[in-house]
């Protein structure tokens, strides 16, 4: 039994180089994927809680928080006065810039500003922090590409500095 835990453990001590470049491929392929979401209407509905709530983000748009609650749109729905408010709000053109420019500490502080990211109070008694809503459980994995990138960029600086130091 010792030996096979022995081979196990020194098969995945040995995943390292994989480990890294899997995390670069991932991280690219969410940033692409979420990224190019940008560029549909039916993204650009969801995001709108997070953005107007966001007192780091809400000046992009032209009207003010409370507003946007009566023109929320189900996910993939089309509702032709839902669409024109949201066009007279700018909420489609702030989007299709966004999946160039967004950066997961942004979207991380959506937790603390975004009510929406909390189960809300519907009878049950459990409600709040920490219990994340949909919309919660959307930005909370931020976190793990967040950690990945500080991993990436300290992999990526100590081989750099490995370079510079032969020369």
């Amino acid at each position: 039994m010792k030996e096979k835990l022995i081979a196990l453990l020194t098969f995945t001590s040995s995943l390292k180089s994989f480990g890294m470049k899997f995390i670069r491929v991932a991280i690219l392929v969410v940033f692409v994927w979420i990224g190019g979401l940008k560029y549909f209407h039916y993204e650009a509905d969801g995001i709108v809680p997070f953005f107007a709530n966001s007192p780091f983000m809400s000046f992009f748009y032209a009207k003010g928080a409370p507003e946007y609650k009566e023109h929320k749109n189900a996910e993939g729905a089309f509702v032709p006065d839902n669409r024109a408010w949201h066009e007279a709000n700018r909420t489609y053109t702030f989007s299709y810039g966004l999946g160039a420019i967004i950066m997961t500490l942004g979207t991380l502080s959506f937790l603390v500003t975004t009510p929406e990211v909390w189960v809300p109070d519907l009878g049950s008694g459990e409600f709040g922090f920490p219990l994340l809503s949909g919309a919660g459980r959307l930005v909370i994995k931020d976190i793990v590409i967040l950690a990945s990138a500080v991993v990436l960029l300290s992999d990526s600086s100590q081989r750099v500095l490995k370079t510079l130091k032969k020369s």
